[in-house]
């Protein structure tokens, strides 16, 4: 939803499914892929336009809310999960914030598929409901519910930590970490700096770094 909330994205017939880019050239690398399930619940919860060329774009945008001016990466609340307490910005989130500075050349600081990427971990993140978010621990075997057709909560949780798992691992310690804090935990930059340890003003490129091996992950560059 986050990314197809973005400017530009469009969600057309791809294959199988529906792929999703940022922009209207088909020369543009798809970012996320739907399949018709999601694609449903996409169509229900937002208001989809459809295009001449094809496709559709999202007209129904949430509104993001923004921390005030001159306080990026604000802390707002401290939460409390079974890894223990964890500073999570309820306001505008780093990665966000990030997308919108730029370098002294004026080139965005983030690339839009460092920012996809780190968008499609987190909704991987949030598939799991609110119990399947108490831990950061991925390799949780389900129970299974047998006799029932299609998978249960409990299989979708594990495929979705699959998934995530693999992703954290193509990024590699010593960088998956500040991707555990930002992207799945809401940390805000300078918390995750400091639980980590790492030197000041240093948290931005680690996490620069991590997303772009991420992007690779997911075949978004």
């Amino acid at each position: 939803m986050r990314l197809l909330a973005r400017p530009g994205a469009v969600v057309e017939p791809q294959g199988a499914g529906y792929g999703v880019r940022l922009g209207a050239s088909r020369r543009r690398c798809v970012m996320l892929t739907l399949d018709d399930a999601a694609f449903a619940v996409l169509a229900r919860e937002a208001t989809l336009k459809p295009r001449r060329e094809g496709g559709w774009t999202m007209v129904a945008r949430p509104e993001v809310a923004t921390p005030p001016p001159g306080r990026p990466g604000v802390i707002e609340a401290s939460v409390e999960t079974a890894e223990g307490m964890v500073q999570r910005n309820l306001g505008e989130s780093p990665i966000a914030w990030l997308a919108r500075r730029r370098d002294s050349h004026g080139r965005p600081w983030l690339a839009p598929a460092e920012v996809a990427a780190a968008e499609r971990l987190r909704e991987e993140y949030e598939s799991l409901g609110t119990l399947g978010r108490m831990t950061m621990r991925w390799d949780v075997t389900p129970r299974v519910d047998g006799g029932r057709p299609g998978l249960a909560p409990a299989e979708r949780d594990h495929a979705a930590r699959q998934r995530i798992a693999r992703a954290l691992d193509a990024v590699g310690p010593g960088l998956r970490e500040i991707l555990e804090r930002v992207c799945l935990m809401g940390s805000a930059l300078e918390a995750a700096e400091a639980a980590l340890k790492l030197p000041r003003r240093t948290g931005k490129t680690v996490l620069k770094l991590a997303l772009q091996r991420l992007a690779r992950h997911y075949r978004m560059v």
